[in-house]
């Protein structure tokens, strides 16, 4: 890893769209040496339940050769992108931890978290 400054995203919508591509920019940006943290918030937190059916947009891409939602968050897991579950967002879903994929690395956490994880010099978006 170099000395980069930090990548840090909010994925909060539940669109299909904005999670996948905010999650082509976090494996990219680790790709390419970053410390990247992801907060999934709002209705994002969903794709991370054990019994999350993609849509079919994902098997459109994974025919189309793109990466598909469970290939990028293997690549993030992989890559050693830190991903934080936002602790109000499971509230909001009444989801427990327990009910989270098991596969991944998942850190229950809140908006503290995601701060004390971002570099004040690094950069942050709200996908």
């Amino acid at each position: 890893m170099s000395d980069t400054a930090s990548f840090s995203l909010v994925i909060h919508d539940g669109a299909f769209g904005r999670i996948h591509y905010g999650l082509i920019m976090a494996s990219a940006a680790a790709a390419i040496g970053r410390r990247v943290t992801i907060l999934f918030a709002g209705e994002a937190v969903a794709i991370l339940t054990e019994n999350y059916s993609p849509p079919d947009e994902d098997a459109r891409n994974l025919s189309l050769g793109v990466a598909g939602l469970d290939e990028l968050l293997t690549a993030c897991q992989d890559l050693k992108v830190r991903m934080i579950v936002c602790e109000t967002a499971l509230v909001q879903a009444e989801l427990k931890v327990n009910n989270l994929r098991t596969d991944l690395t998942l850190e229950s956490g809140g908006f503290v978290t995601y701060l004390n994880a971002t570099d004040t010099n690094g950069q942050s978006l709200f996908v």
